[in-house]
């Protein structure tokens, strides 16, 4: 997509000028990726920040001779620069044309102490400067492209867990790791290129331990377990957690699952353009306090999915900005009682200008196996 990654980085010029940067320094390979295309170990790009055809002629690609061929196929329409380390290669090259990158801006939250002495000693003629989180603010905002990797790898897995209990591998005597494990392979067979995360399997009462790792505990009749996973499709991450019952489920199980579910809902609803971040967390949070459980209400309400599994925007107490259209976040509140088992309801969604669009498309009705 030669033409979605040019438009980017068109964007980011806009970015740069209203910093007053010449140029930006991209080091974090998630964010050359988003830029260019390029999905090898190693690379860099040097963006020029001139509001002219030029600029893109002045925007230098780095990586290193493994990624020769690789590199001319994803990035057929930028320079290219074989060398490493590519960080400093790029940093001589901007001094070189010191005056073209007068002031060229630096991934100052992605770079170490002793890198930026580095870049410092290399790029000698020109002004370095900080200027964090610029690519991950463009991220934010997900394309239709984008939006189409997510929607495939959510359906992905919504695929692989209907087949996981369509054909009995959610049963008692089974182990947290077996299930896990299982839906993983089956996440393949529907087009994943791997999980997006480690994938969580907790029954009983490690359900309600919120980020449970699966062991070799079995699952027992009359277990609520949860199930938090996902699929990578051409590098986007999906993201969705389920809670299901081993058997009929006793009174208190359908209760908190009916609490965790109405809180899901609230802030589902609460996902408009505009909004505060922190609103929407708190229109979840209130449904759960209002009941007595918010103390048991242990994180967030949900986070930006997209390259990375877990990115801007944070939809937390804490939380910062507002949300807009093309935003792609999810929702998940969850009551964990521990020593007993815990709830916990997930889907990804991307924020519309009239109601969110759902790409988890699996049931939040309880379901008993």
């Amino acid at each position: 997509m030669p033409e979605s990654h040019a438009a980017r980085r068109a964007t980011l010029r806009d970015l740069l000028r209203a910093k007053e940067l010449d140029a930006l320094l991209v080091t974090d390979l998630l964010n050359v990726r988003y830029l260019t295309g390029f999905t090898g170990s190693n690379g860099a790009l040097l963006v020029h920040a001139g509001d002219s055809p030029g600029a893109e002629q002045r925007t230098v690609f780095c990586t290193d001779g493994r990624y020769l061929t690789q590199s001319a196929e994803q990035v057929p329409d930028l320079e290219r620069l074989i060398d490493r380390p590519c960080d400093t290669a790029l940093a001589a090259r901007a001094s070189k044309h010191a005056a073209s990158y007068r002031r060229t801006g630096f991934e100052s939250h992605r770079v170490t102490v002793d890198g930026l002495d580095t870049l410092t000693d290399s790029a000698e003629s020109v002004q370095l400067a900080r200027a964090p989180g610029l690519v991950e603010r463009l991220r934010m905002v997900k394309d239709d492209g984008e939006v189409e990797a997510l929607r495939m790898a959510c359906a992905a897995a919504d695929r692989a867990l209907a087949d996981l209990i369509g054909h009995g591998g959610l049963r008692a005597g089974r182990t947290e790791r077996e299930v896990a494990r299982e839906l993983e392979n089956r996440m393949l067979d529907y087009g994943a290129a791997g999980p997006a995360f480690e994938t969580i399997v907790a029954a009983g009462a490690h359900s309600a331990v919120p980020h449970h790792r699966p062991t070799g505990a079995v699952l027992h009749t009359g277990d609520l377990v949860k199930i938090d996973f996902g699929a990578l499709v051409d590098g986007y991450h999906s993201d969705m957690t389920r809670t299901l019952v081993l058997g009929e489920p006793a009174e208190w199980q359908r209760e908190l699952y009916d609490l965790v579910a109405s809180a899901q809902a609230a802030g589902r609803a609460a996902l408009r353009v505009d909004t505060a971040v922190s609103e929407v967390d708190a229109a979840a949070r209130k449904v759960i306090d209002d009941a007595g459980h918010g103390e048991e209400f242990l994180h967030g309400l949900g986070h930006g999915v997209g390259l990375e599994i877990h990115e801007a925007p944070a939809l937390a107490k804490t939380g910062e900005g507002r949300l807009a259209a093309g935003m792609a976040v999810t929702v998940e509140p969850g009551v964990y009682v521990s020593g007993r088992g815990g709830v916990r309801i997930e889907d990804t969604l991307v924020v519309r200008d009239n109601a969110p669009e759902l790409l988890t498309l699996t049931t939040k009705e309880l379901v008993v196996v």
